[in-house]
């Protein structure tokens, strides 16, 4: 794994560079449409990895390089080459990095500027949450291909959605626009193309001054609520609520209100 000293470097798929705390990756492919291949995932992971314990990092925004795509999908020429074992081990890496995105325990912000499709729009629905372009497009396309999506569409889609909704569009394949994923649930929001990187930048800074741990906590909680039965999950809320309790930054949050000044977090 690369030794990053500092964020603000050069990668050949994978840009990133980190502001007031907030560490953007961009998805740098931008003439095959910031298609995954093997190579963009790993280092997609690596920094990932490296900002999941980074101090310094306190909200990821993931986006796509140029106004045309997000992600349009995997790279199709390292897909044609695939058998039922290279396939299995793809998808098991692509899901895995995917994994590492969710439950990296910091909030990740998707930035979608046009497609989203196939391995775009699972990159998109592993991040916590999803603010799009008024241009941009989602979609499984898969089963055009005479596949299906490998790195979680199947399961975080329906998981989002529903499963009938998803069934339409893991079976047809076909895009969906950004206001009728908005509708759906699959995007949080919608803005102007022009005004996708101010709004994210806002929800981004926001996230910055929020209580670091009480963050991680309420991600955990989520993630892990949708994994098991209602009791274990809200016994997992009542544990994770007292260890936000026994937290410096409690003590701040609750003093701050009392006193009617803003909170200044610390992460302890």
């Amino acid at each position: 794994m690369p030794d990053f000293q500092s964020f603000n470097i050069i990668m050949t798929n994978v840009l990133s560079q980190l502001e007031n705390r907030v560490l953007t990756v961009t998805i740098n492919r931008p003439d095959k449409l910031n298609a995954l291949n093997q190579a963009t995932l790993a280092e997609l992971s690596n920094i990932i990895g490296d900002a999941k314990t980074d101090d310094n990092v306190a909200v990821i925004i993931i986006t796509g390089s140029g106004e045309k795509a997000f992600v349009a999908g995997a790279d199709i020429s390292e897909l044609a080459t695939t058998n039922a074992n290279t396939g299995m081990q793809f998808a098991q890496f692509g899901q895995s990095v995917f994994d590492e995105i969710e439950n990296c325990g910091k909030p990740v912000i998707a930035a979608v500027n046009g497609f989203a499709l196939g391995g775009g729009c699972e990159l998109a629905m592993a991040c916590h949450l999803r603010v799009a372009s008024d241009n941009a497009k989602f979609g499984q396309p898969e089963i055009k291909l005479g596949v299906i999506p490998g790195f979680g569409g199947t399961q975080r889609l329906t998981r989002l959605i529903g499963k009938g909704r998803s069934m339409e569009m893991n079976l047809l394949g076909d895009m969906v626009s950004a206001v009728k994923a908005e509708q759906w649930g699959l995007v949080n929001l919608v803005v102007p193309q022009g005004e996708l990187q101010a709004t994210v930048d806002k929800m981004a800074d926001q996230l910055a001054q929020s209580a670091p741990i009480a963050l991680g906590m309420a991600i955990d909680a989520i993630n892990r609520g949708l994994e098991c039965g209602l009791n274990e999950a809200l016994d997992y809320e009542v544990k994770a609520f007292g260890i936000c309790c026994a937290s410096e930054d409690k003590k701040e949050g609750t003093s701050a209100f009392l006193e009617k000044r803003p909170a200044q977090f610390s992460g302890h």
